[in-house]
C-alpha cells in the first residue's frame, strides 16, 4: 500500500463522456488516473478518497492520437482510463450541487 498523500495524485479527473453517463446506471465510474498506477492502488484512493467500497477495477491505455498544428505533426499526451465498479448503494457525487 502507499501513503494517503500519494493516493490522492493517483487519481486526477472523472472522464465524463456519452459512454461514461451511460456506465453510471451500472454504479461504473470512469476515471483518468496516473499511468504508474496499478489496480490496487486505484481502487485504495478511491476507497480512501470517497468513501465507498470498489467491488472491481478495469483499467486500459488509449492509444495516442496525432495532433497537427500546421505543418508539424506531434501527438496527444497518453493517459490511463480506469473504469471502477462499486458495491450496490454506494455512488460518488460528480456533479455537486451549488
Amino acid at each position: 500500500m502507499t501513503n494517503p498523500q500519494t493516493l490522492a495524485d493517483i487519481v486526477r479527473r472523472p472522464i465524463v463522456t456519452e459512454k461514461a453517463t451511460l456506465l453510471l446506471e451500472n454504479n461504473q465510474y470512469t476515471f483518468e488516473v496516473a499511468p504508474n498506477a496499478t489496480k490496487p492502488d486505484i481502487k485504495a484512493a478511491i476507497e480512501e478518497l470517497f468513501d465507498v467500497k470498489v467491488v472491481g477495477v478495469s483499467t486500459s491505455n488509449p492509444p495516442r492520437k496525432k495532433r497537427r498544428f500546421g505543418r508539424f505533426l506531434g501527438y496527444k499526451p497518453s493517459y490511463k482510463r480506469a473504469m471502477v465498479t462499486l458495491a450496490p448503494g454506494d455512488t460518488i457525487t460528480l456533479f455537486p450541487d451549488v
